[in-house]
Protein backbone atom coordinates (compact mmCIF):
# COMPACT_ATOMS: atom_id res chain seq x y z
CA UNK A 1 0.00 0.00 0.00
CA UNK A 2 2.46 2.38 -1.36
CA UNK A 3 2.15 5.48 -3.27
CA UNK A 4 4.53 6.55 -6.18
CA UNK A 5 7.53 8.57 -4.75
CA UNK A 6 7.16 7.74 -1.41
CA UNK A 7 9.93 5.25 0.82
CA UNK A 8 8.71 2.67 3.55
CA UNK A 9 11.13 5.06 5.56
CA UNK A 10 9.56 8.36 4.94
CA UNK A 11 8.02 10.11 8.10
CA UNK A 12 4.34 10.51 7.04
CA UNK A 13 2.79 13.90 6.57
CA UNK A 14 -0.41 13.33 8.37
CA UNK A 15 -1.90 16.46 7.00
CA UNK A 16 -1.03 15.20 2.89
CA UNK A 17 -2.32 11.95 3.66
CA UNK A 18 -5.39 13.47 5.16
CA UNK A 19 -5.98 15.11 1.75
CA UNK A 20 -5.14 12.12 0.02
CA UNK A 21 -8.58 10.65 1.61
CA UNK A 22 -10.44 13.94 0.64
CA UNK A 23 -9.26 13.99 -2.94
CA UNK A 24 -10.79 10.30 -3.06
CA UNK A 25 -14.81 11.35 -1.79
CA UNK A 26 -14.43 14.88 -3.00
CA UNK A 27 -18.10 16.01 -4.15
CA UNK A 28 -17.52 16.92 -7.61
CA UNK A 29 -15.08 13.86 -8.53
CA UNK A 30 -17.54 11.54 -6.61
CA UNK A 31 -20.45 12.87 -9.08
CA UNK A 32 -18.31 12.83 -12.13
CA UNK A 33 -17.51 9.79 -11.58
CA UNK A 34 -20.85 8.23 -11.35
CA UNK A 35 -21.99 9.98 -14.33
CA UNK A 36 -19.17 9.12 -16.39
CA UNK A 37 -20.63 5.49 -17.32
CA UNK A 38 -23.27 6.27 -19.04
CA UNK A 39 -25.88 4.40 -16.91
CA UNK A 40 -27.04 7.69 -15.98
CA UNK A 41 -29.80 9.17 -18.05
CA UNK A 42 -29.84 13.04 -18.43
CA UNK A 43 -31.76 14.71 -15.59
CA UNK A 44 -35.14 17.25 -16.36
CA UNK A 45 -33.89 19.00 -13.13
CA UNK A 46 -31.32 19.00 -10.83
CA UNK A 47 -31.23 19.42 -6.68
CA UNK A 48 -28.64 19.36 -4.69
CA UNK A 49 -28.42 19.60 -0.62
CA UNK A 50 -25.74 19.75 1.70
CA UNK A 51 -22.40 21.06 2.86
CA UNK A 52 -20.50 19.47 -0.64
CA UNK A 53 -24.05 20.40 -2.82
CA UNK A 54 -22.02 23.12 -4.98
CA UNK A 55 -19.29 20.57 -5.64
CA UNK A 56 -21.43 17.73 -6.57
CA UNK A 57 -23.81 20.12 -8.13
CA UNK A 58 -21.01 21.51 -10.89
CA UNK A 59 -20.09 18.24 -11.86
CA UNK A 60 -23.67 17.26 -13.09
CA UNK A 61 -23.98 20.88 -14.55
CA UNK A 62 -20.94 20.58 -16.56
CA UNK A 63 -22.16 17.17 -17.70
CA UNK A 64 -26.07 18.93 -18.80
CA UNK A 65 -25.38 22.75 -18.39
CA UNK A 66 -29.26 23.29 -19.82
CA UNK A 67 -30.60 21.70 -17.02
CA UNK A 68 -32.49 23.94 -13.87
CA UNK A 69 -30.08 23.38 -10.58
CA UNK A 70 -30.76 24.06 -7.82
CA UNK A 71 -28.28 24.19 -4.82
CA UNK A 72 -28.87 24.51 -1.20
CA UNK A 73 -25.52 24.66 1.21
CA UNK A 74 -23.95 26.22 4.19
CA UNK A 75 -22.80 29.76 4.16
CA UNK A 76 -19.54 30.38 2.55
CA UNK A 77 -19.77 26.70 0.71
CA UNK A 78 -21.27 28.14 -2.71
CA UNK A 79 -18.32 28.36 -4.21
CA UNK A 80 -17.70 26.90 -7.69
CA UNK A 81 -21.45 26.35 -7.35
CA UNK A 82 -23.04 26.20 -11.17
CA UNK A 83 -22.85 29.72 -12.24
CA UNK A 84 -27.10 29.25 -13.43
CA UNK A 85 -28.00 27.41 -10.51
CA UNK A 86 -30.56 28.93 -7.81
CA UNK A 87 -27.86 28.46 -4.66
CA UNK A 88 -29.12 29.15 -1.20
CA UNK A 89 -26.79 29.44 2.02
CA UNK A 90 -28.11 28.22 5.45
CA UNK A 91 -26.61 27.95 8.88
CA UNK A 92 -25.02 24.68 10.38
CA UNK A 93 -25.09 22.93 12.71
CA UNK A 94 -28.40 25.03 13.86
CA UNK A 95 -30.75 25.95 10.85
CA UNK A 96 -32.16 29.43 11.12
CA UNK A 97 -34.27 31.49 8.34
CA UNK A 98 -32.24 30.92 5.70
CA UNK A 99 -32.72 26.91 6.64
CA UNK A 100 -37.01 27.62 6.54
CA UNK A 101 -36.26 29.29 3.08
CA UNK A 102 -34.44 26.46 1.81
CA UNK A 103 -36.69 24.55 2.85
CA UNK A 104 -39.26 25.88 0.89
CA UNK A 105 -36.72 25.71 -2.69
CA UNK A 106 -36.91 22.31 -2.18
CA UNK A 107 -40.21 22.21 -2.11
CA UNK A 108 -41.19 24.52 -5.27
CA UNK A 109 -38.23 22.40 -7.06
CA UNK A 110 -39.99 18.89 -6.88
CA UNK A 111 -42.90 20.28 -7.23
CA UNK A 112 -41.89 21.89 -10.27
CA UNK A 113 -41.30 18.81 -11.76
CA UNK A 114 -43.81 17.60 -14.27
CA UNK A 115 -45.26 13.73 -14.56
CA UNK A 116 -42.68 11.92 -16.85
CA UNK A 117 -39.15 13.74 -15.59
CA UNK A 118 -36.50 12.47 -14.47
CA UNK A 119 -34.77 14.17 -11.07
CA UNK A 120 -31.40 14.05 -10.21
CA UNK A 121 -31.16 14.51 -6.21
CA UNK A 122 -27.22 15.36 -4.59
CA UNK A 123 -26.93 14.53 -1.57
CA UNK A 124 -24.44 15.36 1.46
CA UNK A 125 -23.83 16.00 5.38
CA UNK A 126 -25.06 18.64 7.09
CA UNK A 127 -28.72 18.41 4.73
CA UNK A 128 -30.70 18.30 8.46
CA UNK A 129 -30.33 21.95 9.46
CA UNK A 130 -29.06 23.35 5.91
CA UNK A 131 -33.18 22.57 4.98
CA UNK A 132 -36.04 22.01 7.08
CA UNK A 133 -40.21 23.11 6.70
CA UNK A 134 -41.35 22.74 10.11
CA UNK A 135 -43.90 20.29 10.69
CA UNK A 136 -47.11 20.52 13.22
CA UNK A 137 -46.88 24.10 13.69
CA UNK A 138 -43.07 24.05 15.05
CA UNK A 139 -41.62 27.12 15.05
CA UNK A 140 -38.03 28.47 14.15
CA UNK A 141 -37.30 29.32 18.20
CA UNK A 142 -38.55 25.55 19.08
CA UNK A 143 -36.54 23.81 16.43
CA UNK A 144 -33.54 25.72 17.46
CA UNK A 145 -33.90 25.02 20.87
CA UNK A 146 -34.67 21.51 20.40
CA UNK A 147 -31.70 21.66 17.92
CA UNK A 148 -28.84 23.11 20.28
CA UNK A 149 -30.04 20.69 23.13
CA UNK A 150 -29.71 17.71 21.02
CA UNK A 151 -26.29 18.95 20.20
CA UNK A 152 -25.54 19.71 23.65
CA UNK A 153 -26.47 16.57 25.00
CA UNK A 154 -24.12 14.55 22.76
CA UNK A 155 -27.24 12.93 20.99
CA UNK A 156 -25.85 9.94 18.65
CA UNK A 157 -26.37 11.10 14.59
CA UNK A 158 -29.00 8.32 14.29
CA UNK A 159 -30.84 9.47 16.86
CA UNK A 160 -31.05 12.96 16.09
CA UNK A 161 -32.08 12.20 12.58
CA UNK A 162 -34.86 10.37 13.93
CA UNK A 163 -35.81 12.91 15.99
CA UNK A 164 -35.60 15.58 12.72
CA UNK A 165 -37.58 13.38 10.74
CA UNK A 166 -40.38 13.64 13.09
CA UNK A 167 -40.54 16.99 13.21
CA UNK A 168 -40.51 17.71 9.36
CA UNK A 169 -42.29 18.16 6.14
CA UNK A 170 -39.45 17.60 4.33
CA UNK A 171 -37.58 14.14 5.69
CA UNK A 172 -37.41 10.82 5.71
CA UNK A 173 -38.53 10.40 2.35
CA UNK A 174 -41.76 12.96 2.57
CA UNK A 175 -39.43 15.46 0.08
CA UNK A 176 -39.64 12.76 -2.50
CA UNK A 177 -43.39 11.75 -1.70
CA UNK A 178 -44.16 15.40 -3.37
CA UNK A 179 -42.47 14.40 -6.99
CA UNK A 180 -44.67 13.35 -9.57
CA UNK A 181 -42.44 12.47 -12.50
CA UNK A 182 -41.46 9.06 -13.83
CA UNK A 183 -37.70 8.54 -12.16
CA UNK A 184 -35.42 9.75 -9.34
CA UNK A 185 -31.58 8.86 -9.26
CA UNK A 186 -30.34 9.76 -5.72
CA UNK A 187 -26.68 10.59 -5.58
CA UNK A 188 -25.02 10.48 -1.85
CA UNK A 189 -21.68 10.90 0.09
CA UNK A 190 -22.18 9.72 3.52
CA UNK A 191 -21.72 10.84 6.53
CA UNK A 192 -23.85 8.50 8.60
CA UNK A 193 -22.49 5.26 10.01
CA UNK A 194 -24.10 2.32 8.09
CA UNK A 195 -24.47 4.54 5.22
CA UNK A 196 -28.18 4.22 4.87
CA UNK A 197 -29.55 6.74 2.70
CA UNK A 198 -32.33 7.02 5.39
CA UNK A 199 -30.06 8.47 7.55
CA UNK A 200 -27.89 10.78 5.56
CA UNK A 201 -29.65 14.20 6.02
CA UNK A 202 -32.50 12.65 7.97
CA UNK A 203 -33.80 11.13 4.48
CA UNK A 204 -34.07 13.89 2.45
CA UNK A 205 -33.04 12.69 -0.66
CA UNK A 206 -34.65 8.71 0.37
CA UNK A 207 -38.04 7.69 -1.38
CA UNK A 208 -41.24 6.87 0.67
CA UNK A 209 -41.66 2.99 0.77
CA UNK A 210 -44.39 3.23 -1.31
CA UNK A 211 -43.16 5.58 -4.27
CA UNK A 212 -44.76 5.49 -7.20
CA UNK A 213 -41.84 6.55 -9.09
CA UNK A 214 -38.57 4.62 -10.28
CA UNK A 215 -35.68 5.03 -7.62
CA UNK A 216 -32.43 4.32 -7.98
CA UNK A 217 -30.31 5.28 -4.79
CA UNK A 218 -26.29 5.36 -5.24
CA UNK A 219 -23.52 5.89 -2.28
CA UNK A 220 -21.05 7.26 -3.96
CA UNK A 221 -18.33 8.23 -1.44
CA UNK A 222 -18.02 7.21 2.73
CA UNK A 223 -15.31 7.62 5.48
CA UNK A 224 -14.14 3.81 4.16
CA UNK A 225 -13.09 4.65 0.62
CA UNK A 226 -11.63 7.94 2.72
CA UNK A 227 -9.66 6.03 4.88
CA UNK A 228 -8.63 3.26 2.15
CA UNK A 229 -7.36 6.45 0.15
CA UNK A 230 -4.99 7.15 3.23
CA UNK A 231 -3.86 3.99 3.66
CA UNK A 232 -3.08 3.38 -0.02
CA UNK A 233 -1.06 6.35 0.38
CA UNK A 234 0.66 5.64 3.31
CA UNK A 235 4.73 5.55 3.12
CA UNK A 236 4.54 3.56 6.13
CA UNK A 237 2.83 0.43 7.22
CA UNK A 238 -0.83 0.68 7.74
CA UNK A 239 -1.52 -1.18 11.48
CA UNK A 240 -5.50 -0.03 12.24
CA UNK A 241 -7.97 0.82 9.68
CA UNK A 242 -11.28 0.87 11.28
CA UNK A 243 -14.23 3.25 11.46
CA UNK A 244 -14.36 3.43 15.11
CA UNK A 245 -14.60 7.31 16.68
CA UNK A 246 -18.49 6.99 18.06
CA UNK A 247 -17.85 7.13 21.38
CA UNK A 248 -18.31 9.88 23.82
CA UNK A 249 -15.32 12.21 23.26
CA UNK A 250 -14.62 11.78 27.46
CA UNK A 251 -14.87 8.01 27.33
CA UNK A 252 -13.01 7.83 23.42
CA UNK A 253 -9.79 9.76 24.40
CA UNK A 254 -8.69 7.63 27.15
CA UNK A 255 -9.00 4.64 25.39
CA UNK A 256 -7.91 5.53 22.12
CA UNK A 257 -4.66 6.68 23.74
CA UNK A 258 -3.78 4.01 25.92
CA UNK A 259 -4.27 1.72 22.32
CA UNK A 260 -2.36 4.26 20.47
CA UNK A 261 0.44 4.59 23.01
CA UNK A 262 1.01 0.07 23.01
CA UNK A 263 0.70 0.08 19.35
CA UNK A 264 2.64 -1.14 16.66
CA UNK A 265 5.10 1.27 15.01
CA UNK A 266 2.95 2.58 11.76
CA UNK A 267 -0.06 4.70 10.56
CA UNK A 268 -3.35 3.94 12.40
CA UNK A 269 -6.29 5.25 10.81
CA UNK A 270 -9.90 5.83 12.48
CA UNK A 271 -13.15 7.44 11.40
CA UNK A 272 -16.48 7.90 12.30
CA UNK A 273 -18.41 10.78 13.92
CA UNK A 274 -17.51 10.62 18.28
CA UNK A 275 -20.09 12.52 20.01
CA UNK A 276 -18.97 15.71 22.78
CA UNK A 277 -21.18 16.84 26.06
CA UNK A 278 -21.66 20.61 25.91
CA UNK A 279 -21.28 23.07 29.16
CA UNK A 280 -24.17 24.84 29.51
CA UNK A 281 -22.44 27.84 28.26
CA UNK A 282 -19.60 26.49 25.89
CA UNK A 283 -16.96 27.92 24.53
CA UNK A 284 -15.31 27.83 20.44
CA UNK A 285 -15.09 24.52 19.32
CA UNK A 286 -15.52 21.48 17.68
CA UNK A 287 -15.79 17.59 18.60
CA UNK A 288 -12.37 16.74 16.79
CA UNK A 289 -10.66 19.81 18.54
CA UNK A 290 -11.87 18.47 21.98
CA UNK A 291 -11.13 15.04 20.47
CA UNK A 292 -7.45 16.51 19.85
CA UNK A 293 -7.32 18.06 22.67
CA UNK A 294 -7.92 15.45 25.18
CA UNK A 295 -6.01 12.86 22.97
CA UNK A 296 -2.85 15.51 24.04
CA UNK A 297 -3.44 14.96 26.97
CA UNK A 298 -3.16 11.11 26.98
CA UNK A 299 0.07 11.11 24.93
CA UNK A 300 2.05 14.02 26.55
CA UNK A 301 4.77 13.34 27.06
CA UNK A 302 5.12 10.60 24.65
CA UNK A 303 8.21 11.17 22.11
CA UNK A 304 6.42 8.17 19.45
CA UNK A 305 3.25 9.89 18.53
CA UNK A 306 1.91 12.19 16.10
CA UNK A 307 -1.94 12.75 15.94
CA UNK A 308 -4.28 14.53 13.42
CA UNK A 309 -7.88 14.51 13.95
CA UNK A 310 -10.08 16.58 11.65
CA UNK A 311 -13.86 16.55 10.08
CA UNK A 312 -13.81 15.96 5.97
CA UNK A 313 -15.50 18.85 5.16
CA UNK A 314 -13.24 21.28 6.52
CA UNK A 315 -15.57 22.48 9.23
CA UNK A 316 -15.29 21.69 13.09
CA UNK A 317 -18.24 22.93 14.98
CA UNK A 318 -18.79 26.74 14.21
CA UNK A 319 -15.49 27.62 13.61
CA UNK A 320 -13.15 27.90 10.81
CA UNK A 321 -10.84 25.17 12.09
CA UNK A 322 -11.14 21.52 10.36
CA UNK A 323 -9.27 19.74 13.73
CA UNK A 324 -6.36 19.76 15.80
CA UNK A 325 -2.43 18.55 15.15
CA UNK A 326 -0.70 17.14 17.88
CA UNK A 327 1.79 15.22 19.53
CA UNK A 328 3.67 14.54 22.84
CA UNK A 329 4.72 17.81 23.54
CA UNK A 330 1.27 19.45 22.75
CA UNK A 331 -0.14 19.13 26.27
CA UNK A 332 -0.19 22.07 29.09
CA UNK A 333 -2.35 21.88 32.27
CA UNK A 334 -4.00 24.61 30.96
CA UNK A 335 -5.56 22.58 28.28
CA UNK A 336 -7.97 21.00 31.13
CA UNK A 337 -10.02 24.19 31.37
CA UNK A 338 -10.40 24.45 27.40
CA UNK A 339 -11.48 20.91 27.84
CA UNK A 340 -14.00 21.32 30.42
CA UNK A 341 -15.24 24.93 28.88
CA UNK A 342 -15.53 23.17 25.04
CA UNK A 343 -13.31 26.02 24.49
CA UNK A 344 -10.26 24.30 22.65
CA UNK A 345 -10.08 26.26 19.38
CA UNK A 346 -8.43 29.27 20.95
CA UNK A 347 -6.13 26.88 23.39
CA UNK A 348 -5.24 25.23 20.22
CA UNK A 349 -4.92 28.03 18.07
CA UNK A 350 -2.25 29.71 20.66
CA UNK A 351 -0.52 26.42 21.02
CA UNK A 352 -0.42 26.44 16.99
CA UNK A 353 -2.44 22.90 17.07
CA UNK A 354 -5.15 23.78 14.80
CA UNK A 355 -5.92 22.11 11.44
CA UNK A 356 -7.69 24.52 9.10
CA UNK A 357 -7.88 23.86 5.53
CA UNK A 358 -11.46 25.37 4.31
CA UNK A 359 -14.59 23.91 3.03
CA UNK A 360 -12.92 20.77 0.79
CA UNK A 361 -16.63 19.79 -1.30
CA UNK A 362 -16.79 16.81 0.63
CA UNK A 363 -18.39 15.27 3.93
CA UNK A 364 -17.60 11.71 5.38
CA UNK A 365 -17.85 12.22 9.05
CA UNK A 366 -14.07 12.71 10.59
CA UNK A 367 -10.44 11.03 10.05
CA UNK A 368 -8.16 10.24 12.26
CA UNK A 369 -4.32 9.62 11.39
CA UNK A 370 -2.09 8.76 14.16
CA UNK A 371 1.71 8.02 13.41
CA UNK A 372 3.93 5.98 16.16
CA UNK A 373 7.66 5.61 15.19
Amino acid sequence: MQQKGFQMSDTPDLLALWWEGIKAVEGYAAVHSALRSGAISKPDRIVAVGKAASAMARAASERWPDVPCTVVTKYHHSDGAPPMAEVIEAAHPVPNDASLAAGRALMNAIDACAPGSHLLMLVSGGASSLAEVPANGLTLSELQAETEELLASGTPIGDMNTHRTARSEIKGGKLLARFEGRHVTTLALSDVEGDSLATIGSGIGDAPADAPFGFAPHIIASNAIARNAVAAASPVAVETNEETLYADIADLAPRLGQALRNAEPGLHIFGGEPVVHLPENPGLGGRNMALGLALAREIAGTESLRILVAGTDGTDGPTDAAGALVDGTTWKDSGADALARADAYPWLKEHSALVVTGPTGTNVMDLLIAHKT
